[in-house]
């Protein structure tokens, strides 16, 4: 059983961020309003939409997916037989594993957005990291998929 997810921003970062440039829209236009410059308040409606969606599509673009025997959190990646103990965290396990029980050599993907997450010890002896700490919307299909794929290396 492979799991993939992305960890998209959510929608009511759309909404914020549409509202904001909304404001710079109303604001640019109210300056120009009397002139013949107004085409400027479109240009940089334009602009500032454009940056927005840029933004948001890079920062939710990580993908977090067990496949093939790799364990891939946005750019990293690591064979499952470099895998110890997968744990699937809550909100405060999260909090605390990001902050009072962190440690500076962890590999962490995290996301303000995602409240839940999963801690993957790692094994290799050749890895200065201790373990991952990554965002998920669904920690406990990761614990599963790694499980599951961790077997099927050791079966098959």
């Amino acid at each position: 059983m492979d799991h993939a997810e992305r960890l998209t921003v959510p929608l009511r970062w759309w909404a914020q961020g549409t509202m904001l440039v909304a404001s710079v829209w109303l604001a640019t236009i109210a300056a120009t309003a009397d002139t013949q410059y107004e085409f400027v308040a479109w240009t940089v409606t334009a602009l500032a939409l454009v940056v927005m969606i840029a933004l948001f599509v890079a920062y939710g673009s990580p993908r977090v997916a067990v496949e093939d025997g790799v364990l891939h959190a946005g750019r990293a990646h690591i064979g499952l037989e470099h895998v110890g103990e997968v744990t699937a965290l809550d909100a405060d396990g999260v909090r605390r594993q990001a902050g009072v029980d962190a440690d500076a050599r962890a590999y962490l993907l995290l996301r303000p957005y995602l409240k839940r997450g999963v801690r993957v010890d790692i094994t290799d002896p050749a890895d200065p990291t201790p373990y991952w700490l990554v965002s998920c919307r669904r920690p406990e299909a990761i614990v599963s998929a790694v499980r599951v794929g961790r077997s099927a290396d050791h079966s098959g």
